[in-house]
């Protein structure tokens, strides 16, 4: 995965961010949220091209384990697999589906921390956000390059 100028604008803020009080947090916390919303959605972009490039089957196995999330009522096999997908493709699809819950739960993790820190006008919990936010583009990456990997015949 080649490094996006949104993602490295966002980190440059957000480690930035790490030194300011709470008066430059709160001057800033405006191209704060613009950065990491930029950022947010050019890595979207680049896991929707990515997934693109799949095949309609790891696509299929893919969407069928975010269905399941939503529903009970699934037909399932004997060991608890969804039925007529290939069981290396649902492995597959289903590392690649953790790496991206890990990244989507961590990036509500930092919107909340923001959100409270500004509630509160707490500078130790804005840095906290920009800590989290960070974490957050290393995990997104990560999920990226786990979709890259997928994407390639074995």
């Amino acid at each position: 995965m080649r490094k996006l100028p949104e993602v490295e604008e966002a980190r440059s803020i957000m480690t930035q961010g790490m030194e300011w009080g709470v008066w430059k947090w709160l001057t800033e916390k405006k191209r704060v949220r613009l950065a990491a919303d930029r950022a947010t959605d050019a890595l979207n972009a680049a896991e929707m091209r990515v997934k693109e490039t799949w095949s309609e089957e790891l696509k299929q196995a893919y969407d069928a384990l975010v269905d399941q999330e939503f529903s009970t009522s699934k037909r399932k096999g004997k060991n608890g697999e969804l039925k007529g997908i290939n069981p290396g493709l649902l492995d597959l699809a289903r590392h690649v589906k953790q790496a991206d819950d890990e990244a989507e739960t961590c990036r509500l993790d930092a919107e909340d921390t923001f959100d409270e820190a500004e509630r509160r006008m707490s500078t130790d919990m804005a840095r906290e956000g920009a800590r989290k936010a960070l974490q957050t583009y290393d995990l997104h990456e990560k999920a990226i390059r786990r979709a890259e990997a997928a994407a390639r015949p074995k």
